[in-house]
């Protein structure tokens, strides 16, 4: 293995960054998680916490918003921060550069595709400045980005319709790929991937509208690895221009790779009037779905995101010694599970309604409080890192 490449296994955390546009009691809000838990101002204490527990590796990246905030003017002062915490602290960075926000003056959203031509101008940029990072996530979460923006109304451009989430997918994987082909051809750069996993749950007797949602939520793996949508994917992708679709093909590349699952409790999604199971039985719904998702894909992956989302604090070292077990159990099989990352160090901000009410209520999932105290799940992450890997 060289120096930069990603390990075998890793236990990782991040900080919660997002900053999409909300519509919001009649006007638009900007949604700013790092404001919101004071990691802005805290920055080196909370990467002297997260070095503590014996954590290496770190899922970050500074708004880009911020660090661009009119048109091919760069403020590198944020990351120039950042980085050097990293490197007080031995942490490894995996670099996110878009975290379901965009720049003020880039109005149009994530369906327009004038963004993916600045993106590719910032990365450019990011690469010349900092020689130094190997681990990137150049856009977090596509199909979640897309969802909410194109499909939902919730975030940024606030649409809500098929046609408008295929376009912001379309863009978000051209956007991400093109990143990803920018930095293999500067460095020896992977792609660390962060998804959300979506587990649908069908009773036994209708499992039709349990096979359409995994048809369209995996169309954004499709689409990265170049495997041949579903009918209910295709059928998106039949939606958008093929000039928007033909940007993708060329950059589709399975070099220096890790697939990220963010799972979470709210990752299983009972359709057709199934009912909730209960968290174990969460948790091996998503190892059979794991298991089917590498059968189809045949790739490297990892859980770039997990926590208690929905469950109470007390249910964190449950859910955490669940999960690790059950990825152990993959890995025993054979399959390429690369890590975990427990998502995130801190407590966030409104996520109990996707970041729809932004009125500052705190979502309990970090291993440490908003107070930055250390929760039990804290320590047990701690053990998790000083471990040899699972199975």
């Amino acid at each position: 293995m060289s120096p930069g490449d990603f390990p075998d296994w890793v236990v990782a955390l991040g900080e919660e960054g997002s900053d999409p546009l909300v519509p919001h009691q009649g006007g638009v809000v900007r949604v700013d998680e790092y404001a919101s838990s004071g990691h802005y101002d805290r920055m080196d204490e909370d990467l002297t916490a997260v070095a503590g527990l014996g954590v290496t590796v770190w899922r970050y990246g500074m708004p880009w918003r911020l660090t661009e905030p009119d048109p091919g003017r760069y403020d590198w002062t944020l990351w120039d921060r950042a980085f050097a915490a990293c490197e007080r602290h031995g942490l490894t960075p995996v670099v996110d550069l878009c975290h379901f926000g965009l720049p003020d003056h880039l109005a149009g959203g994530f369906g327009d595709p004038a963004w993916v031509d600045a993106f590719e101008r910032y990365v450019d940029a990011f690469l010349a400045r900092y020689p130094g990072p190997r681990w990137f996530t150049p856009v977090n979460e596509p199909f979640i980005t897309a969802f909410h923006s194109g499909l939902m109304g919730m975030w940024n451009e606030a649409k809500a319709s098929t046609a408008d989430f295929g376009r912001a997918l379309v863009n978000v994987v051209a956007a991400n790929v093109g990143a990803i082909h920018r930095i293999r051809a500067d460095r020896d750069g992977w792609w660390i991937g962060a998804e959300g996993f979506v587990v649908p749950l069908a009773p036994p007797d209708a499992p039709e509208a349990a096979d359409e949602m995994r048809a369209v939520s995996h169309l954004v793996w499709d689409l990265h690895l170049g495997v041949e949508p579903r009918a209910a994917g295709q059928a998106v992708l039949d939606q958008v221009p093929d000039a928007m679709r033909d940007r993708i093909v060329p950059l589709t590349d399975r070099e220096r790779m890790v697939c990220g699952h963010d799972v979470y409790p709210t990752s299983i999604v009972p359709v057709g009037g199934a009912s909730m199971p209960s968290p174990e039985e969460r948790l091996d719904l998503y190892a059979a779905e794991a298991r089917s998702w590498f059968d189809r894909y045949g790739a490297p992956f990892w859980v770039a995101e997990t926590s208690n989302l929905s469950l109470p604090v007390d249910q964190q070292v449950p859910w955490l010694e669940g999960m690790v077990r059950r990825l152990g159990d993959l890995r025993h099989d054979g399959l390429p599970v690369r890590g975990v990352c427990w998502y995130s160090r801190g407590d966030q901000y409104d996520w109990d309604s996707s970041l729809t009410q932004p009125v500052g209520r705190v979502t309990e999932v970090g291993l440490f409080d908003a107070e930055r105290r250390p929760r039990p799940v804290a320590e047990a992450y701690a053990r998790l890192a000083a471990s040899p890997p699972p199975g």
